[in-house]
């Protein structure tokens, strides 16, 4: 087991907070110095290395190679990806990407949790086992993915590629998210997403009158319609929320466009919904009925599916899933306890799992705050330390699977 000391820092935790440095930051992450980094961690390691240009320019896909024993079986994915959303650098006690630790442990950098530590488990985990003169049947390919935290179309584009078919692909492991308490959340499926545009039109005229199916009347009765379905869920989700906020609806108003002048009544009003629906959910008939709400609402009335992302696909969490049976061994080995939930966000792994791959989230980060996408993310040395040993049993146990 890898012990923490302050004096001397472990040459795991020194490249992971080598690898937080590069700014990989969303619109302009720099996509070729993680590569390059990426790169010499494999050669250092002994694995092979490539890169897959995809349909969206300058948005490469990573690949590193492990060859099993037994080439021939399903190989196993272990996925991250290399861009972090925006800071806001006046709102951290550190310099976000200067991976600052201080006398606690805590490194703080954009990217520790989300999702640069799990790289590095990858990479540590391997690397130590690769040292011991370990083989396993099963070949593991480590996939680093551009773009994820802007939609995932290189991943998109990518698992629809020649290149990806010849991985032979059966299962995987994806990022998950922290918990506070003493638990390691383990995501086995995720919510569908819709970005929608609710667009009302209507006679426009004095500010002053009262103007008959106005596009503000009809917004507002499509708000209300939004709103009470959010309040629904809202409530069920607060009444057990030990099944997790992936196991409800979510509903967010984050845009309002519209109007041109204070006492000009507009012709055309819009608001965009974002909507989170878990694979459990009839989506077909939610739907339908939001298309409801449109004809209730009066004439000129449509909706417009900006992002209409449906994921359905849910891993199996029993003994018919010989996969399942091994993390959870691994699981036990490193004498974790888990706690499985539906991913409340949206991975690349959706795009994996439309293909017929197995995807957990999995990101062994207990006793640590939720930061991702938040000020001042950090992630405890001792925690990162500990999810090598994590990945030690797991990752074995995975690529051993007959």
């Amino acid at each position: 087991m890898y012990l923490v000391n302050m004096e001397a820092e472990n040459p795991s935790v020194t490249r992971f907070r080598q690898y937080l440095r590069i700014n990989t930051m969303q619109p302009n992450p720099n996509y070729d110095a993680a590569i390059e980094f990426l790169r010499k961690e494999a050669d250092s390691i002994g694995l092979d290395f490539f890169v897959h240009e995809t349909t969206v320019k300058d948005r490469p896909i990573a690949r590193m190679t492990w060859k099993g024993t037994s080439p021939g079986l399903g190989s196993i994915l272990l996925m991250s990806h290399m861009d972090v959303v925006p800071v806001f650098p006046d709102q951290w006690k550190h310099e976000p990407f200067s991976a600052h630790k201080d006398d606690k442990g805590d490194i703080y950098a954009r990217g520790s949790q989300d999702m640069k530590c799990v790289t590095s488990w990858y990479l540590e985990t391997i690397r130590r086992l690769k040292s011991e003169g370990k083989k396993f049947a099963r070949t593991i390919h480590l996939i680093f993915s551009s773009d994820e935290e802007v939609g995932g179309s290189p991943s998109s584009a990518f698992v629809k590629s020649k290149e990806f078919k010849e991985l032979n692909a059966v299962f995987g492991l994806d990022e998950g998210i922290a918990n506070p308490g003493s638990k390691i959340r383990v995501f086995y499926g995720e919510r569908s997403t819709w970005w929608i545009k609710v667009v009302c039109k209507g006679p426009p005229g004095h500010g002053s009158s009262f103007i008959e199916n106005s596009a503000g009347k009809k917004l507002q009765y499509m708000i209300n319609k939004f709103y009470d379905l959010r309040d629904t869920q809202e409530k069920k989700w607060k009444e057990n929320p030990e099944k997790g906020l992936g196991s409800y609806i979510t509903v967010n108003m984050n845009i309002l466009e519209g109007g041109v002048q204070a006492n000009v009544v507009p012709d055309c009003l819009s608001a965009v919904f974002d909507v989170r629906i878990p694979p459990t959910y009839d989506i077909v008939a939610l739907r339908k009925t939001m298309l409801g709400w449109c004809q209730e609402a009066g004439t000129d009335v449509s909706l417009e599916f900006m992002e209409d992302v449906i994921t359905t696909h849910m891993v199996k969490l029993d003994a018919s899933n010989n996969f399942w049976v091994a993390f959870e061994d691994g699981c036990k080995q490193s004498n974790i306890e888990i706690q499985t939930e539906i991913f409340p966000a949206g991975t690349d792994g959706r795009f994996y799992r439309a293909q017929g791959v197995d995807i957990l989230g999995f990101s062994p980060m207990n006793h640590t705050p939720q930061l991702l996408h938040d000020h001042n993310e950090f992630l405890n040395e001792k925690v990162f330390l500990r999810g090598i040993d994590i990945y030690y049993n797991i990752i074995p146990a995975l690529a051993s699977v007959e």
